[in-house]
């Protein structure tokens, strides 16, 4: 049985590959087990629909390389972390959507697929099943894949074909959290350019000392995390005198999408703030 229910979860995983571009590679976060996850034996698993894939139980932290084509390459690197509730992954118009229309800019992009609390594949009415993560700290262990992904990026710069000091993340309402924690985090594991999109954990809290440059975007009419987090993170920055963005478009809601309005578009306003900050220029 155990088998069985192993063997329909790889397939489901795999019918969540055929639904989106393929990566170029696949790049483990860490060289072993991911530290704190040595007990979760289980497998991802794939949910949502068709046209919104999702990615689930996520045990091996994992980057998705999508490189922008050499011929139009500048030299920037942008992490994707999607968004999900921190139970599940929007791999696709927060995910590989985001990488491809970043590498029509010439950014060379990695979808992070960080750890995620465990949801169980087959619940059973009145069942109770044990939990592999019990007591453990899972928000936390997502917010070190992140700060992660930043430090193996830019250790890796060269093999990648970026510069070490253009290496930047987008994240999406949690995936924004992950971002806002590298943000705050330790130095080596900082981006050096960031654009929470609906994030969730968006605040007034200070920037650290070094703080990267921002572009922030949310809906007016986002029920989920608002839109006030969104401007103080905005007046935070302004008064500590670093660099930052502020879009709030009166229709989008949680997630944006195709709505009709300017949050339809926001990563043309992504690109011209990458562009204003010479982010898509060429090195010489």
């Amino acid at each position: 049985m155990i088998r069985s229910v192993i063997c329909i979860l790889t397939i489901a995983a795999g019918a969540l590959a055929q639904q989106l571009p393929a990566p170029a590679r696949e790049i483990p976060l860490y060289p072993g087990v991911a530290p704190g996850s040595e007990n979760w034996h289980y497998e991802e698993r794939a949910a949502g629909t068709p046209d919104k894939p999702q990615a689930q139980n996520i045990v091996r932290p994992v980057l998705l390389y999508y490189p922008a084509e050499k011929s139009v390459a500048v030299g920037t690197a942008m992490i994707v972390a999607p968004g999900g509730g921190f139970r599940t992954l929007m791999m696709s118009y927060e995910g590989v959507d985001v990488a491809k229309r970043l590498n029509q800019m010439g950014v060379n992009a990695f979808v992070l697929k960080y750890r995620t609390t465990w949801v169980d594949p087959a619940p059973t009415p009145g069942g109770t099943a044990s939990n592999p993560q019990a007591w453990q700290n899972v928000r936390a262990m997502s917010d070190a894949d992140g700060q992660q992904a930043v430090r193996l990026v830019r250790q890796r710069a060269a093999e990648f074909g970026v510069l070490p000091n253009r290496i930047g993340m987008i994240g999406f309402s949690a995936g924004g959290g992950v971002l806002l924690s590298a943000v705050y985090g330790p130095a080596d594991g900082r981006p050096d350019f960031a654009a929470p999109i609906y994030a969730a954990g968006a605040s007034s809290l200070p920037p650290p000392a070094g703080a990267p440059p921002l572009f922030i975007a949310v809906a007016s009419d986002d029920k989920a995390v608002g839109y006030q987090g969104s401007m103080d993170l905005f007046g935070a920055w302004i008064k500590a005198g670093i660099p930052a963005e502020l879009h709030v478009f009166q229709t989008g809601q949680h997630g944006f999408g195709k709505k009709g309005g300017g949050a339809d578009h926001y990563l043309d306003r992504l690109e011209e703030w990458l562009r204003v900050n010479g982010l898509l220029t060429r090195p010489i």
